[in-house]
This record gives C-alpha cells, sequence and structure tokens, in this order.
C-alpha cells in the first residue's frame, strides 16, 4: 500500500501538490503562506497557472508546473471542487494517478476539518489499487500531507486505511478469477482473516450440515457444480455491544445461469457474482479493526451455478430453511435462493435488530440506474435514510426504490408459495419482494440493496480501479460507525 505520512508544513523540494478550490474561486490556489511556504517565483507561477486554466477546481482536475533547476522541482495543482471530503477523494485519485516514482508533498489549508485527510487518503489508496495474475501489485511510493498540528488528523487516517484495507480485501475476493474461487477457497480466505482478529469467530457449514438443517436453496443452486457449497457465518462480538446487525451477501462464486444458460457476453464477468459477500465479509472484518461497538453476524451463502446432471431445473420446487417453498421458474435468477435461505436462518435463530443484504442480483438494476448507483429498498424510512446518508459520506451512491404491495401477487405460484422470479417485469423490484418474504417480523427492519452494477468498473474513473470495484464496503462503514 502507499505509504501516506503526516508532517507539518514546511518549505519543498521535489513535487509540491496544492488544492484549487471549484465554484470559480481560485483562494486555495494562491499558495499563500498559510497554504504551503514558497518562494515568491513559484507562488507567481502557480498563480499565472490557474489564472489561465479551464475550470481548474473541478474535483480531480490536475494542473503540472514544471520547474527544472528550482525547488520545489514541480507543482502538481489539483481541484478539491467544493473542499468537502468528496472533493478531496477525487484530488487524492487524481494525485495517485500521476508518477509513482517520486515522493511528492501535498499541503492542506490551515484548520481544515479531519474530514479533508480522510478524503484526500482514501482517494489516495483506493485510486492505487492494482489486481494482476496472481493477485494484487503491491504500489511503491510516499506521499508526505502537510499540515500543522497534523497530529489531530492521525485518527481520520487510521479510518481511512481500515476503510481502504477493507475495500481492496472485497475487491481482491472479487476480481480473483473462478478457477480458483470456489466456495471452499471463499471459506477459507474468510477463516484466515479471522485467525488474526480474536474478536472474530467463524463457523462453516458444509453440504453434509446444509443437508441436515434444510437449507433447500444453497443446496438446489450449488447441486450442478463439482465444487460443493458452504455457508459462513462470520461473528464480531464486541463487549458492551448493545445492537445486534445482521449481514448477508450473495456469494455466488460463478454463474453459468445454470440450466437457463447464459450468453457469453453474460456469463464472462460472473467472477465478481459474489461481490455481496465480499462487501460484508470486508465490512466485518474493517469493523473489527475499527474497533466497533455493534455486534455483527455476517451470514455467507456460497454456490456455484453450474451445468450438469445434478442441475436444478425450472419447473422444481425447493424448500428453504423456513420452510417456504419455492417454485423456480429461472435457474439464472439463482441467489435470490441462496439468500433466502441465509435470511430465514437469521430471523428464526439469531433474531437481530437489523437485517441487511447486499447482493449482484439483477441486470434491471442496471437499467434503471446505470453503472454507479445501487438500488436500496426498505419499508423503514429511517433505516433508509440512515443508509442513503452512509452512502453519500463514503462516496458511493443510492437510490431508494419502490416495495409495491399489488407486485406482492407476481409472487403467487400454484404449486408453492412463491415463484422464484416472476415475469411481469420490473425485475429489480420483484426480486426485492421475494427476499422481503423471507424477512419475518424482521420486515420492518430490514435493508436489501441491488448492487450488480456497481460493483464492477469497465475502466478507472474517481477513486476505483479497473475492475472490481468493492462497492458497499465504505457504506457498511460509514452507517456501522453510527449505530449504537
Amino acid at each position: 500500500m502507499l505509504t501516506i505520512r503526516l508532517a507539518p508544513r514546511r518549505a519543498v523540494s521535489g513535487v509540491l501538490a496544492l488544492p484549487v478550490a471549484g465554484s470559480g474561486s481560485t483562494d486555495l490556489a494562491r499558495p499563500r503562506d498559510d497554504v504551503a511556504l514558497l518562494p515568491e517565483d513559484a507562488a507567481a507561477e502557480a498563480a499565472a497557472l490557474v489564472d489561465d486554466a479551464d475550470n481548474p477546481g473541478r474535483a480531480g482536475a490536475t494542473q503540472i508546473l514544471p520547474r527544472p533547476l528550482r525547488r520545489p522541482e514541480r507543482l502538481l495543482l489539483v481541484g478539491v471542487g467544493a473542499g468537502d471530503e468528496a472533493g478531496w477523494r477525487a484530488a487524492g485519485a487524481a494525485l495517485a494517478r500521476q508518477s509513482e516514482s517520486t515522493a511528492r508533498t501535498v499541503a492542506l489549508p490551515p484548520d481544515c476539518d479531519p474530514s479533508v485527510v480522510r478524503g484526500l487518503a482514501e482517494g489516495l489508496w483506493l485510486a492505487s489499487y492494482q489486481f494482476v495474475a496472481g493477485g494484487r501489485r503491491r504500489r511503491r511510493g510516499a506521499i508526505t500531507v502537510a499540515v500543522d498540528g497534523h497530529e489531530r488528523y492521525a485518527d481520520a487516517l487510521t479510518q481511512a486505511k481500515a476503510t481502504v484495507e477493507a475495500s481492496c480485501l472485497a475487491r481482491d475476493l472479487t476480481n480473483t478469477p473462478s478457477s480458483r474461487k470456489n466456495p471452499a477457497w471463499f471459506a477459507q480466505q474468510v477463516q484466515q482473516a479471522a485467525t488474526s482478529r480474536p474478536e472474530l469467530s467463524v463457523t462453516v457449514r458444509g453440504p453434509r450440515e446444509l443437508a441436515a438443517e434444510g437449507f433447500g436453496g444453497i443446496l438446489a443452486v450449488g447441486g450442478g457444480s463439482a465444487t460443493p457449497p458452504r455457508f459462513v457465518e462470520l461473528s464480531y462480538r464486541p463487549r458492551g455491544a448493545r445492537t445486534h446487525v445482521v449481514l448477508v451477501g450473495k456469494g455466488i462464486t460463478f454463474d453459468t445461469g445454470g440450466i437457463s444458460i447464459k450468453t457469453l457476453d453474460g456469463m464472462k464477468l460472473m467472477r465478481k457474482d459474489m461481490g455481496g459477500a465480499a462487501a460484508v465479509a470486508a465490512a466485518t472484518i474493517g469493523a473489527a479493526d475499527l474497533g466497533f461497538r455493534t455486534r455483527i453476524t455476517t451470514l455467507i451463502p456460497l454456490a456455484e451455478n453450474a451445468v450438469s446432471g445434478g442441475s436444478f431445473r425450472p419447473g422444481d420446487i425447493i424448500r428453504h430453511y423456513d420452510g417456504a417453498t419455492s417454485e423456480i421458474t429461472n435457474t439464472d435468477a439463482e441467489g435470490r435462493l441462496v439468500l433466502a435461505d441465509a435470511l430465514g436462518y437469521a430471523v428464526r435463530r439469531l433474531r437481530p435488530d437489523v437485517l441487511v443484504n447486499l447482493a449482484t442480483l439483477t441486470g434491471a438494476n442496471a437499467v434503471a440506474l446505470g453503472k454507479r448507483t445501487a438500488a436500496m429498498y426498505s419499508d423503514n424510512d429511517t433505516l433508509a435514510g440512515a443508509f442513503a446518508d452512509a452512502a453519500a459520506a463514503a462516496g458511493e451512491r443510492v437510490w431508494r426504490m419502490p416495495l409495491p404491495e399489488d407486485y406482492v401477487a407476481y409472487l403467487a405460484s400454484d404449486l408453492a408459495d412463491l415463484y422464484s422470479a416472476p415475469t411481469q417485469g420490473a425485475g429489480s423490484v420483484v426480486a426485492a419482494l421475494y427476499l422481503r418474504e423471507f424477512t419475518g417480523d424482521l420486515r420492518d427492519r430490514w435493508l436489501h440493496l441491488d448492487m450488480s452494477a456497481p460493483s464492477w468498473s469497465d475502466r478507472p474513473v474517481d477513486e476505483l480501479a479497473k475492475g472490481a470495484t468493492g462497492w458497499g464496503v465504505r457504506t457498511l462503514l460509514r452507517w456501522l460507525a453510527t449505530v449504537d
């Protein structure tokens, strides 16, 4: 991971980055003594460059001023937009994509809010991420963040680092090819992470336990694969916890669509179909690293949806953990089946205060909201509002969608309690309504995030690297930090 150090402001040689405010203001760009210690010629040149640039304060915009044989040798003017945490996150991401071979100093305004340091650091670290064959590439280099009273920003930097490490863990898990990433491998990764953190414990159920306890959805989806399914229960139980949160993440390690097989284009990125599982596992580990006071139980149903003589079929009826039955209408709507088991288990066995699930559930999410926004469903206005606030602070977008009661009739089956995937349309909405049927008396304390589209980025943009985004980790950690 890129090294970020806090230090008092000082005269700088090498490369110095200076902030530029947006909204037409160039106050921050003028390198005054209270921002950085600059010789007069550098200050004048920076001011002239800003005056001549087009919208230099736009968050993430960069202007480069070489100054050979002088100090500093190069100035980087980086836009911070409105100067809020989001603007500084974008600025950090832009700086991370500059040359990595040179040590750099970023000068911050005096008495800035700690959120400035958090946003800058998150942007620097997240945009530095790169996954290559065999794992994550470790980015070398160092950046000094120069600000007076730097000691008071140490906690913000610590929070940023733990958040980014969790996000990058989720990215690593999601980016890993499915030739390596099967249910047993994923469960092992969670066990290994928990081993180094005594406040975490893990229980893993294999096929025998799943059959004995009645996890019919997980067994059906995983029945066609040579690599059997797993059900991971990750627990974080800090002393004095007053609230119990259960997180559930869809963990389909590869999705062929089963007998309702996908096209090649629809299948080639299906290693990301466990993005929800990666997010909830990584967020729980991050919560433990940050010492949160909330009890968290994380449930991860893991299966590979493959095609063989053992695959489940359209027309099959499966019985879930809570006793409800589903008539299968499309084997490519498999994620909701494993989630139904996990939700039923949470309600019957754990009885938490809040129940939250994340899933790369539907392509309809992207049709409605595009690549950067997750669909959010909840009957609880307070819970939905808290999540929307957390997502906004984290830089991950959500949009609350409706749960129309008249659409529940679409789920009615003649042979079972529910159709697994009705064909009347409104794919993301109906999938959410299906999941709600398994929340029992926690229905008014449940929230569902359909995050298939934002779990993957086709190109580097802002703080996102190409590939898995780790979407949801930052939102979950921001939300969990507010839970009493």
